[in-house]
């Protein structure tokens, strides 16, 4: 996976289990529906299929086509997921007699507009952990509480890369032209793995340097970088632990702007605060890049994406996030941890939980 996790301790025991009683994922609304218009907000409650396996399913019920239904975010076949879809108000009469074991329409609303792909505030996470012992389990404990301070880096997940983790090497000859994919779907999503490849690779590198200047005095750090004395002191005297560089493009946090870094160390102060966070690149053409050293590094990972540039829209993502109202109850006489909390859209639980447990869980 090429990621290098950012916390010490070492690896956690814990049998998790992707299934619907112990991985349970809620989406948080955008913006509350507004109860008139034409269209139809189904709130709907699925056990191991996927968003397309369900819309698939609700259009043979309807007589819809797929492309009818708007949704904020796909999820997964695992466990169990709670998410909204949006489908024309004219075919609710279609739903009188709804059933199915995996599918249950849990409430219904109406609004003006299709629910559309980002639709939505973040998603709600619970997740249980099996076989923990007590040692084991007050080791989970320190790592929760230094992620609830600290946040964690926003890696993209295994389920970006496919099962056998070989999405990027497959696109990258589909970008070179050597093979041809002619499905347009199936196309965007190899790219889009491609991108996140090479997010995660200079994301590890960021983790990486951030734990040198934790690790090493201002001399050991001039000589291993080779930056002005002053900057190694900006850097290492910063807050949090994942380092700024000059020329960093910051995003308020955690909705706002991109906005480049001229200030280090108030901004430094800001991103301790979470008012801001960090961003990396998606390659692609129209991206925003950082400047100076933040540049330096970002260019030793963008460089190979430059020949396939035109065929890709670029853009910013968070680096480093946190996780909302994280908490951790632990059952010591069935040694089960369960883990609730929220996340920003297009961030992965399963990132925050590898952090946590130093496991990769695919």
């Amino acid at each position: 996976m090429n990621r290098l996790f950012y916390l010490n301790h070492t690896p956690i025991n814990a049998h998790f289990a992707k299934n619907s009683k112990d991985f349970v994922v809620s989406e948080n609304p955008l913006y509350a529906w507004s109860g008139e218009g034409e269209h139809l907000i189904l709130h709907i409650r699925k056990k191991d299929m996927t968003t397309w396996q369900m819309l698939k399913y609700l259009s043979g019920v309807t007589g819809l086509k797929e492309r009818d239904f708007g949704y904020a975010g796909l999820k997964d076949k695992d466990g169990m997921t709670i998410q909204f879809i949006s489908m024309p108000k004219n075919k609710e009469h279609t739903l009188e007699n709804f059933h199915h074991d995996k599918i249950k329409i849990i409430d219904r609303a109406y609004h003006k507009n299709k629910l559309k792909i980002g639709h939505l505030k973040g998603n709600h996470f619970v997740i249980r952990l099996k076989k923990v012992n007590p040692t084991d389990a007050k080791k989970l404990k320190e790592a929760v509480k230094t992620i609830k301070k600290m946040g964690f880096p926003n890696y993209f997940g295994y389920q970006r890369f496919g099962k056998d983790g070989d999405n990027f090497a497959y696109a990258t000859q589909v970008l070179e032209g050597k093979i041809k994919e002619r499905n347009k779907k199936v196309k965007k999503f190899l790219i889009s793995a491609y991108q996140s490849h090479l997010f995660n690779l200079w994301l590890s590198k960021r983790v990486e340097i951030s734990k040198l200047f934790d690790g090493f005095d201002e001399k050991e750090l001039d000589t291993l970088f080779n930056f002005p004395l002053e900057t190694v002191k900006q850097i290492k005297t910063q807050p949090h632990f994942f380092k700024m560089l000059p020329g960093e493009l910051m995003h308020h946090y955690p909705h706002g702007r991109v906005f480049i870094a001229e200030d280090l160390a108030t901004e430094a102060q800001r991103f301790f605060d979470r008012d801001i966070t960090v961003t990396g690149l998606l390659a692609g053409k129209k991206a925003t890049l950082s400047t100076g050293i933040a540049a330096n590094f970002e260019k030793d990972f963008s460089k190979e994406a430059e020949p396939f540039e035109s065929q890709m829209n670029g853009t910013r993502r968070f680096a480093w996030i946190w996780a909302e109202d994280l908490e951790m109850k632990y059952k010591e006489d069935e040694w089960q941890v369960e883990l609730n909390f929220s996340l920003p859209k297009g961030s992965y639980a399963t990132v925050l939980l590898e952090e946590l447990l130093h496991q990769i869980t695919s």
